[in-house]
């Protein structure tokens, strides 16, 4: 199939042509990468913008039993779901176990979603390296809503707000202090704290997570995207599903108050800005994988185990030869 045939099937919202166009997307054969970028060319301008929500939260804290809760929910209302979930690669052998599809039984039986997990294959930032294009083809497919369920909480998963428009923190109840490491950076970038399984037992501790959160929320400095009282911290429970209906009014509000303010359209501006930037310095890094920089880049590297050179010394001795 041709990719203009390909681009006129996923806008006919042909879901078997979407999964093989995402295919085509996360490929990084050479002959594929110019197959997606005519099927990206060709899709652009085509589509109506969905709602973008990236999800990150601690390990157990949920995160598949809430998305498809709240996915659910979502088709109920008679909106279109789409999931892009992410799976940790091992770093020994590269491969993914892609399990979102069984853990979210459900939602992957509901007509109105679709569900698509990828490999990480090491990927720093909690995303797959093509997740933004294949949130591009979700949309030019029609969906509604994109969910994007990152690998994991940390540091580094914040990637995923430069490819959303609300950023969704899932956390536990009484996380504790091991979560002081990674509160600050991620906390910062979070549009709403959802604190999962506020029900049975953990309800109390849920509620009072939810407030300590809330208060750590008041003491950041307030953001000019953010309208009073965002963001904030609120409780839920994917598997009760209470609170869900509240937090998409949270959400949906959030995001309309961006869009009359024109907080929207900038902050997609800066994203593909950013991806732009990111697709060069991917290119970069490719090049020292071949032909003449590989050898170079080989050689300086043996020196360097060897101690017969600093690592500065090395990187400088590369970047002059890569102007050469």
């Amino acid at each position: 199939m041709n990719t203009s045939d390909l681009a006129q099937k996923v806008l006919d919202r042909d879901r078997r042509a979407l999964s093989r166009a995402i295919t085509l997307v996360e490929s990084s054969r050479e002959d594929h990468r110019k197959q997606a970028t005519e099927l990206l060319d060709a899709l652009r301008g085509k589509s109506d913008q969905a709602i973008r929500i990236g999800l990150s939260g601690t390990p157990g804290v949920g995160k598949s039993t809430f998305i498809e809760s709240f996915g659910m929910m979502l088709t109920g209302l008679g909106l279109r779901v789409a999931v892009l979930a992410v799976d940790p690669s091992s770093s020994r052998s590269g491969g993914s176990i892609l399990g979102d599809k069984t853990r979210m039984d459900r939602l992957s039986r509901d007509k109105n979603a679709f569900i698509r997990p990828s490999p990480s294959r090491s990927h720093l930032g909690g995303v797959a390296r093509r997740s933004r294009e294949a949130i591009e083809l979700c949309e030019a497919a029609g969906f509604d809503v994109v969910l994007i369920e990152t690998v994991g909480v940390g540091q580094s998963e914040t990637v995923v707000a430069e490819m959303s428009d609300l950023f969704i923190l899932l956390m536990a109840p009484a996380g504790g202090d091991e979560l002081q490491g990674v509160k600050r950076g991620i906390m910062e970038m979070a549009d709403i704290i959802l604190v999962n399984k506020a029900d049975g037992d953990l309800k109390p501790a849920a509620t009072r997570t939810c407030a300590d959160y809330a208060g750590a929320l008041r003491l950041l400095r307030k953001r000019p995207q953010d309208p009073e009282g965002f963001p904030k911290a609120m409780a839920v429970s994917a598997l009760e599903e209470n609170g869900l209906q509240t937090a998409w009014d949270e959400m949906t509000e959030l995001s309309k108050w961006r869009k009359d303010n024109g907080f929207f359209t900038e902050r997609r501006a800066e994203q593909q800005r950013y991806w732009f930037e990111e697709e060069v310095r991917q290119a970069l890094l490719a090049q020292l994988q071949q032909g003449e920089a590989k050898a170079v880049m080989s050689a300086l590297g043996d020196r360097v185990a060897t101690g017969r050179l600093s690592v500065s010394k090395a990187a400088e001795e590369m970047l002059a030869a890569l102007k050469a």
